[in-house]
């Protein structure tokens, strides 16, 4: 069985720890913000004892200030610890100071040590208070050249596996009817309106763009071959250009009158090929509203 693992996020403030932290649980990592150093061993403890969960990660700043003096001994105690039960890993969020002076001063917010002394002032006595678990660091991240989503991504790569990065990026591909009003939570739409409607064909008409006969009639014809492909084309093209951005699902949505038949065998379609390389759930808003109208009537 694989040892669990434990993430303490520390560093100077203004630098980057909270979207570090939210990197973190994005992989999956239980987190918890602003813990008291002295409650890490209890922590861990409590962790150690559920099933459920392998990663954790603890972000520390000087919001515990009155407890912040006991986190080098707490580390040096937990490493003491923790060659046979878990992997224990420090990751030291920092920057330039003047990097985080002009940070504070876009936020407008205060250093938490600054006092009468000023931002500077605060950075500097900030950075001596934390001089021996940065020390401690298995690494240490300069975040001045990181915008929000660079450092996500950072956490990402280094520290999720295969299966995490998969997961960190999802894309949702539905179908609907325009008669029922456009899909509003869709980053693409595309109308496939424009090619032959199945539900003219009788023997077409209860049926729906997952079944065969449907996909056959919809596929019969090359203006469909060839939207289909320029499509694909582009979204394929732009998927690692959305994931790269930050952007953590997409939404691609095809509509036709009622969202049964046109659209639904392009989202299948879509789906299926997307899947190859990408996480992607399968919706189809409409697909039923035939059923329930005839029920009603």
């Amino acid at each position: 069985m694989d040892k669990k693992e434990l993430v303490i996020v520390t560093g100077m403030s203004g630098a980057g720890k909270t979207v570090a932290i939210q990197a973190f649980e994005d992989l999956g990592y239980f987190t918890v913000q602003n813990l008291p150093p002295a409650m890490l061993p209890k922590f861990w403890q409590m962790i150690s004892d559920e099933e459920n969960i392998q990663r954790a990660a603890v972000m520390i700043d000087l919001r515990s200030q009155s407890f912040f003096a006991d986190l080098d001994h707490e580390v040096r105690e937990l490493r003491k610890n923790s060659h046979d039960k878990y992997d224990l890993k420090i990751v030291y969020i920092d920057a330039s100071d003047g990097e985080l002076v002009a940070r504070y001063k876009e936020t407008r917010r205060s250093h938490p040590l600054s006092g009468e002394g000023g931002t500077l002032y605060g950075i500097q006595l900030e950075r001596e208070k934390l001089a021996k678990i940065r020390d401690l660091a298995s690494e240490i991240i300069h975040t001045d050249d990181y915008a929000p989503r660079q450092l996500r991504n950072y956490i990402q790569e280094h520290f999720g596996s295969e299966t995490d990065q998969a997961g960190t990026f999802s894309i949702q591909v539905m179908s609907f009817g325009f008669k029922y009003g456009i899909a509003v939570d869709a980053d693409l739409v595309f109308d496939v309106r424009f090619l032959p409607n199945p539900y003219y064909q009788e023997d077409l008409r209860q049926l729906t763009g997952l079944d065969k006969a449907v996909a056959d009639y919809v596929w019969r014809t090359d203006d469909a071959k060839e939207f289909y492909e320029r499509i694909s084309e582009q979204i394929k093209w732009l998927l690692p250009k959305y994931k790269a951005e930050g952007k953590s699902t997409l939404t691609v949505a095809f509509g036709c009158t009622g969202g049964q038949h046109r659209s639904v065998a392009f989202a299948h379609r879509l789906h299926e090929d997307l899947a190859k390389n990408w996480v992607v759930n399968e919706r189809h808003r409409d697909i039923e509203r035939r059923k329930e109208s005839s029920n009603r009537s």
